[in-house]
């Protein structure tokens, strides 16, 4: 009688390690999926801040194109005036021209550095998106392996 009350208390032992060892490789399953997705969710992440980069660089052309046209309308507007009131383009009128196109170029200038500082933080968004895609998957990995390692240690433990 006491064989077989030690018998089912092994086969007891033995079934609770099986089910730990499953417990344990469904949780390194889903640990797998879940690194996997999380880092699905950061590339994609990624790819938006790129196409939103190359947007900065359209709206940029965009600007500058709308600001040249807005510069020769003024250009335009001013040459008129000073024609309307009877001067020649020389002398005040010419600096007036000539200064309106230095501080045209220094708009432009601006224009441009912002459109270039806008891009560079959205492939740095980029890049840190990806670098965190890559970490979460790593840690997947890890909590995966050591589900597996308490998975081996269960089975171990019952059959050792």
């Amino acid at each position: 009688m006491a064989f077989l009350t030690a018998l089912t208390a092994t086969q007891a032992a033995t079934a609770a390690a099986s089910v730990t060892a499953l417990t344990s490789v469904a949780a390194a399953r889903q640990a797998s999926a879940a690194g996997r997705y999380n880092q699905a969710v950061a590339n994609r992440n990624a790819e938006v801040a790129e196409q939103e980069a190359e947007q900065i660089e359209k709206q940029k052309e965009f600007d500058i194109a709308k600001f040249d046209q807005q510069f020769e309308q003024l250009q335009g507007q001013t040459k008129t005036r000073v024609l309307f009131s009877g001067a020649d383009l020389s002398g005040t009128a010419l600096r007036i021209l000539r200064q309106n196109a230095e501080q045209a170029e220094i708009e432009k200038d601006i224009i441009e550095y912002n459109a270039k500082v806008n891009k560079s933080r959205k492939f740095e968004e980029a890049n840190f998106a990806r670098i965190s895609g890559n970490i979460a998957r790593q840690q997947a990995k890890a909590q995966e392996i050591g589900y597996y390692a308490k998975a081996g240690t269960s089975l171990l433990t019952a059959f050792g």
